[in-house]
């Protein structure tokens, strides 16, 4: 069963693909959110090798960066 993990932020590479996909008004909207009502869903990761790799959840990976943030909630799932 998955669960939810406690994960450093400085640890998680974002791929470039996905870095395009970047949209900053909904960082914006959703560092507000959680602020208000804390993180309620979890990012999804995956090992490559010693490294973690973000899968899903860019925006609430670069909110908690903008609010200054230094761990995130995330679930760690298997590769493809």
């Amino acid at each position: 069963m998955l669960k939810d993990q406690v994960f450093r932020i400085a640890d998680i590479y974002v791929p470039v693909k996905r870095r395009r996909t970047l949209d900053p008004a909904a960082v914006e909207a959703i560092a507000e959110s959680m602020l208000e009502e804390g993180q309620r869903t979890p990012i999804l990761l995956r090992r490559d090798g010693e490294r973690l790799v973000l899968v899903e959840g860019l925006q609430r990976l670069e909110a908690c960066r903008s609010l200054g943030e230094e761990t995130i909630v995330g679930i760690l799932v298997r590769s493809r």
